[in-house]
C-alpha cells in the first residue's frame, strides 16, 4: 500500500486541476468527502483510495454537482465505479469543451468530435452510431 501525505495528494491533484491546493485536500477529508485516513505503521495517510475519491469529486463538480450531492453520491458508489468517474475528469478540462463539440445522438449516448473532423466524416459517424443504436434496440 503506498501512502501518501496531504500535501503530496494535493501536488499530485494539482497535475489534474490547479485549484485542488493542500487546503482543500484538507477540507474535504475533515468534512467527510473522503474516507478515513488509513493507519500505515504509526502514521495516518491517503492511499490510491483517498486519491480516486478526490479525481471523481473534481470530476463532479465540473459537471456542476453541488459537494451535498457528490458525498451522497459516492458513499453510494463501488470503488471501481468511483475510479471510472475519476477517470473521466479529462472529459470535462474547460479547453477541450470549448473547442469540441458534442452531439447527443439520444438520451443514453453523445459523442464528442474535435474540430479538426470534417462535416463529412461527422456525418458519418453520427449516421453509424444512429444505426448501431437501431440495431441494437431490435
Amino acid at each position: 500500500m503506498t501512502g501518501y501525505t496531504a500535501k503530496q495528494i494535493a501536488e499530485i491533484l494539482q497535475q489534474d486541476d490547479p485549484k485542488m491546493n493542500l487546503r482543500t485536500v484538507r477540507y474535504y477529508t475533515q468534512i467527510g468527502m473522503v474516507p478515513a485516513l488509513e493507519l500505515l505503521g504509526n502514521k495516518r495517510v491517503y492511499t490510491n483510495r483517498h486519491l480516486h475519491f478526490f479525481r471523481a469529486i473534481v470530476t463532479l463538480t465540473r459537471t456542476g454537482e453541488s459537494l451535498a450531492s457528490i458525498q451522497e453520491k459516492l458513499m453510494s458508489l463501488m470503488p471501481e465505479d468511483i475510479e471510472k468517474i475519476g477517470r473521466q475528469l479529462y472529459l470535462y478540462d474547460s479547453n477541450r469543451v470549448l473547442e469540441h463539440e458534442t452531439l447527443a445522438i439520444n438520451e443514453d449516448v453523445a459523442i464528442t468530435l474535435s474540430p479538426r473532423v470534417s462535416a463529412e466524416l461527422k456525418q458519418k459517424v453520427i449516421e453509424s452510431v444512429s444505426q448501431l443504436l437501431k440495431e441494437d434496440t431490435n
